[in-house]
């Protein structure tokens, strides 16, 4: 295999001065909307998990959560975490913020490759062997947030998926999200530490041991038959959409692994099924698709299910990175540091391609040559053999392992770079059963430890059986003793006699003081009205009935009494309120005569006021000569003159009147004219 030192030997003299470092955190822009959103999908459920984050512009989380990104759980992360990602943080020595969203995704797809498609749980051993981990850089600038890249390893012919050179904003979009370990953790996600520098270390460049390759010997050739099979060759697309379609999170610890998913019962799934817009909406922005590029909706090869089970002979193969409660891990110390900012930099070996960019616009510049990787060919091809031509939108983001050739021989290509000469054959074989047997018998052990807490618990509910069948058992035969007993039975009799009696009582007593409570009511209504009625006389003499039929006939009169009131106050509502419209209701009808100022008293002053302005007009009309001036300064009048004026006008009130009609319309006044 190819040794990640020969890298470092393209370093420019002069680029290990140190770079500017950039914590990349501003104030948080999720929503109540993108948090809709989210629930929406199935991803977030319940709310008391959640929070959305304040004006800090720096992470403070509550107790017990943890900092992530909406494009980190579109991507398959959610609470509580797989332990093949608790495993990959704790041995490279990062928090998740300091991953990209396509490293996410990496991730994602490898553990969805595993479980579907190989048979097996996410593998340590095939993980080193295709990746490795680099910084993501922007010219001078070093930034935390998103600071690190999983890359694919160029020499390994890994499925060729196309991410989009930047995730726009998503270093924006971090929320609170509550860490749910499960029962058999020991440690969750380790808490946010701000201050932590990312530190470029052994295990990013950690390569698969001699024994980890014989392990996973046939993973690689299965991998290698799962792009090459002519019609049914497989995509790195194809296992995107496969995850997104089943509404699994692959980074979330599961009771059982994807090969075992059995539909829309499943305990594991989020949410129902996505719409088809939906979903090839999300893959064409996780990718590099374009409109025009053809989503799958489903995968050439069937991954392995409940309806699709793994074969019997099966060997599932089993290696997490260490835990953080194995301890420490021996490729965790740092390597280079003063050089390392600038080694992530240097230029790629000849023939790379790009396949991921980087996460950001800032890192756009800096992500193409460390991330890419070249197609596995034999040694014998032609340049013009490396190109593949794609049919489809599906088969873009698909790099194929080498063409498959009618027989192989002993310079045959291998895809992990194991020589395959007879000896070393045999010594594969040999070591591929070793490796085999001594995973199988680890397997086995796990099963029997397994095996033997479910008896524990077994035994446990059994015991616990036993004491509620020997309790169930105790109190049937106290019941049948006391049923058998004629004693037991008579004073169960008369006890139940005893509270009927009571209830009987209790009932009269009731219905005697509803009817008290009705002759109250009614005589003090009759005593309001004025009215009094007459009892019914029946033959039965029903004090209840009676007192019914006396409410009844009040009743009748109150209502009779409410017609008569609306009908006369509409009568006389628009003489006082000529502007107004008359209330449907009878409360605000009789309320608007029991204003503060008196509507009559109003009245009677526009009256009086039109019966001066005609006596004034009748006056003039005489052709007498009066000093108005004089008149209105007339102060002092008493009760005899203005007796004595009155008898001496009485004569002539007749035609007085006759000129003040109140239907008249040429009154010059603006007040409206008295009720006669």
């Amino acid at each position: 295999m190819t040794s990640r030192s020969n890298r470092t030997k393209n370093i420019a003299a002069g680029t290990s001065a140190r770079v500017e470092r950039i914590s990349g955190w501003e104030r948080s822009s999720f929503s109540t909307a993108d948090l809709r959103k989210l629930k929406k999908m199935g991803l977030l459920t319940n709310g008391e998990l959640t929070r959305i984050p304040g004006d800090e512009a720096v992470p403070n989380p509550p107790e017990d959560f943890r900092v992530t990104f909406s494009d980190f759980l579109l991507r398959g992360f959610s609470t509580p975490v797989h332990e093949f990602l608790r495993g990959l943080l704790f041995v490279y020595v990062i928090q998740l913020f300091q991953l990209t969203p396509n490293s996410l995704l990496h991730i994602s797809i490898f553990v969805t490759l595993c479980e579907c498609f190989l048979g097996v749980h996410p593998h340590w051993g095939l993980w080193k062997r295709i990746f490795y981990l680099r910084r993501n850089n922007s010219g001078s600038a070093i930034y935390n947030v998103g600071g690190v890249c999983i890359c694919v390893r160029p020499e390994v012919g890994y499925f060729d998926l196309k991410f989009p050179d930047s995730v726009q904003g998503w270093r924006k979009k971090w929320l609170y999200i509550k860490d749910e370990p499960t029962g058999a953790q020991l440690c969750s996600l380790s808490p946010v530490d701000l201050s932590q520098e990312i530190l470029r270390r052994k295990s990013w460049d950690a390569e698969a041991t001699p024994e980890e390759i014989v392990a996973t010997e046939s993973l690689g050739l299965r991998i290698k038959s799962l792009q090459n099979t002519p019609g049914q060759e497989l995509s790195g697309v194809q296992i995107l959409a496969y995850f997104l379609r089943v509404r699994v999170q692959p980074l979330q610890a599961r009771a059982t692994p994807l090969w075992m998913y059995f539909g829309t019962g499943d305990s594991a799934r989020i949410s129902a099924d996505l719409p088809v817009g939906e979903l090839e909406k999300l893959v064409r922005r996780f990718t590099s698709l374009t409109k025009n590029d053809v989503v799958p909706t489903t995968c050439r090869v069937e991954p392995f299910s409940a309806a699709h089970p793994i074969p019997p002979n099966h060997q599932i193969l089993s290696q997490l990175p260490s835990l953080p409660e194995g301890g420490e891990v021996v490729e965790q110390f740092i390597i280079d540091d003063e050089s390392q900012d600038a080694s992530a930099r240097a230029a790629e070996p000849a023939g790379t391609k790009k396949s991921v960019g980087s996460s950001d616009k800032l890192t756009e510049s800096a992500s193409v040559s460390d991330s890419s990787f070249t197609h596995s060919v034999p040694p014998a091809a032609s340049p013009e053999g490396r190109k593949t031509k794609r049919s489809d939108g599906e088969n873009s983001g698909e790099s194929k392992f080498s063409e498959p050739v009618a027989e192989e021989t002993a310079t045959d290509f291998d895809p992990f770079g194991v020589a395959a000469t007879p000896l070393v054959k045999e010594m594969i074989e040999l070591g591929t059963r070793f490796a085999g047997y001594r995973i199988e018998a680890e397997n086995l052990r796990g099963e029997l430890l397994h095996a033997q807490e479910h008896i524990k618990e077994l035994e446990q509910r059994l015991e616990a059986s036993d004491k509620a069948h020997r309790d169930a058992k105790t109190k049937i035969e106290a019941a049948e003793a006391k049923a058998a007993t004629a004693d037991d039975l008579r004073v169960r009799l008369n006890d139940a006699e005893t509270t009927l009696s009571k209830k009987e009582e209790q009932v009269s007593r009731r219905e005697s003081a509803v009817v008290a409570r009705l002759e109250t009511q009614s005589n003090r209504f009759l005593k309001k009205i004025g009215e009094m009625y007459t009892q019914n006389q029946g033959t039965d003499e029903d004090a209840l009935l009676d007192a019914l039929s006396v409410l009844e006939m009040n009743c009748s009169l109150a209502r009779d009494c409410l017609k008569y009131g609306r009908a006369a106050l509409e009568r006389i509502f628009p003489h006082f309120f000529p502007k107004a419209v008359i209330p449907e209701k009878f409360e605000p009808l009789a309320k608007s005569f029991l204003e503060k100022e008196d509507p009559v008293l109003a009245h009677r002053h526009a009256s009086l006021k039109i019966g001066v302005e005609g006596t004034i007009a009748l006056v003039m009309a005489s052709g007498e000569k009066v000093d108005w001036a004089k008149a209105a300064a007339v102060r002092g009048l008493n009760k005899n003159s203005w007796t004595t004026l009155l008898k001496s006008a009485k004569a002539y009130s007749k035609k007085f009147l006759a000129f003040l009609d109140p239907s008249s319309s040429s009154t010059t006044s603006t007040a409206q004219p008295e009720v006669m």
